[in-house]
């Protein structure tokens, strides 16, 4: 109570009286905070790309990366919010997209004509979200893609791709009425291990599978390894990214709840987990404890509990976790033999991850930590089955719509740099610069 007391000296504004108690209409106003700053944490999670992203492909492309990951928020903010963030959460009575015009209705404007500033926080979360989603494709197309090419898919993951799956599963979140079909088929993603990491991922895989591999990946059919240029800097992204997850999956109760610390805890378990995971498989596989893969362990710890870290036990996190650690070498590998040129494994860490932790909601979801139990706490198969169809969904439609919008480009405006402008670089061809001027690059 003397804590409460000094709270209200400090802060009396938060506080209405009433009939000698005290009233915490301040509720509103802590979730508003707490949601705002949970996206300040997932902005920064650009950065955390950006420099992954960087550290694991060639110095002469430096510029263009950092380029890629500062034009997708911009583009795809301005896109989100024209187009994207109506079609996510605007009435959806057909259970399959919202109403476009979303923003001309007047859901910003309460009934007495002062503004919303809930709604505002709220677009400013979710706008974050929609970029992470679009800049995981930046990843798996490194080091090829056209920056025009680039700029156009953006607008058109932001605007229409990313936010039309959103519907399905999350428009209940802000909807005036109605639900999407997977959520109303009892369909879980906590916060966003498909609705974001899959769609971004498998995105990607239609990118890289159209662009094709870059220029000496492969010799004689078989993949040769091109290593990144700076891993000090990969690190510090990961690390970057941990960090911001915890306004990506705490950030997702969208307020105030109970259960913060238990999300915090079960991110960061699994994210423990899967590092150790990783770096054991892979110190197995090629005798070393090699630390790219160890890196890629910790991400695809975290993409797997972004959809269960609400749901599940501390313990459950700790195998999804394990699970996703050993996933992800296995993946990596796979689409390297495959011929699928993915230079920093987006496709792994985000696609196949983030499928692994939606289905993961099937088989460890358990009372009291959430309201259903899943297949390993007698469950049954519902929820298994479910969380498997959105998985699939999420797949077929992203890859399939990828592989429409990349052949599209492809063949009209061209989608890949030329031969002599990837081999020297796209810093200096694409953006008239080096990233590391007066320090001699060898071009391979």
């Amino acid at each position: 109570m003397k804590r409460i007391l000094i709270f209200m000296l400090i802060f009396p504004s938060t506080f209405v009286f009433s009939e000698g108690s005290v009233n915490y209409v301040a509720q509103s106003n802590v979730n508003l905070i707490w949601t705002i700053l949970a996206a300040f944490l997932v902005f920064f999670m650009q950065a955390g790309f950006a420099m992954v992203e960087t550290g694991f492909t060639r110095a002469k492309n430096s510029v263009n990366i950092i380029m890629k990951n500062l034009i997708d928020f911009a583009v795809g903010s301005l896109a989100f919010w024209f187009i994207g963030f109506g079609l996510m959460f605007g009435l959806n009575s057909s259970g399959l997209i919202g109403k476009p015009g979303f923003f001309w209705d007047g859901f910003l404007i309460n009934s007495d004509g002062s503004l919303n500033y809930w709604s505002f926080a709220f677009i400013i979360f979710q706008n974050v979200f929609a970029a992470t989603s679009a800049t995981i494709i930046s990843g798996a197309v490194a080091e090829r893609i056209k920056f025009i090419t680039y700029l156009i898919y953006t607008f058109l993951v932001s605007a229409f791709v990313y936010p039309i799956f959103g519907s399905w599963a999350w428009n209940s979140l802000f909807s005036q009425g109605g639900k999407g079909w997977l959520e109303a088929l009892g369909f879980i993603d906590f916060a966003g291990s498909t609705v974001v990491h899959s769609i971004g991922g498998w995105l990607g895989l239609a990118g890289a599978v159209v662009l094709g591999p870059r220029i000496g990946k492969y010799v004689n059919g078989k993949p040769r390894p091109i290593p990144g240029h700076n891993i000090p800097l990969a690190a510090l992204g990961v690390f970057i990214l941990w960090f911001g997850w915890f306004g990506f999956n705490p950030g997702s109760t969208l307020g105030y709840s109970d259960n913060l610390g238990i999300i915090a805890v079960t991110t960061s378990l699994s994210a423990s987990a899967g590092t150790l995971s990783a770096m054991i498989t892979v110190w197995i596989l090629k005798k070393k404890p090699e630390v790219s893969m160890t890196l890629n362990g910790a991400l695809a710890g975290l993409v797997a509990i972004t959809a269960p870290c609400a749901v599940v036990s501390p313990l459950s996190a700790i195998i999804i976790g394990l699970i996703a650690g050993v996933i992800v070498v296995f993946s990596v590998l796979f689409f390297d033999n495959i011929g699928i040129d993915d230079p920093v494994g987006a496709v792994s860490v985000h696609g196949v991850c983030g499928a692994w932790g939606t289905i993961a909601v099937g088989l460890f979801a358990a009372e009291p930590y959430g309201s259903v139990n899943g297949l390993f706490y007698g469950g049954g198969f519902r929820l298994l089955g479910i969380q498997a169809l959105g998985a699939l969904v999420a797949f077929l439609y992203a890859f399939l719509i990828g592989l429409g919008i990349f052949k599209l480009i492809d063949i009209t405006i061209g989608i890949r740099v030329s031969r002599k402008e990837e081999i020297e670089g796209l810093d200096i061809f694409e953006h008239g610069i080096e990233a590391y001027s007066n320090f001699k690059i060898t071009h391979n």
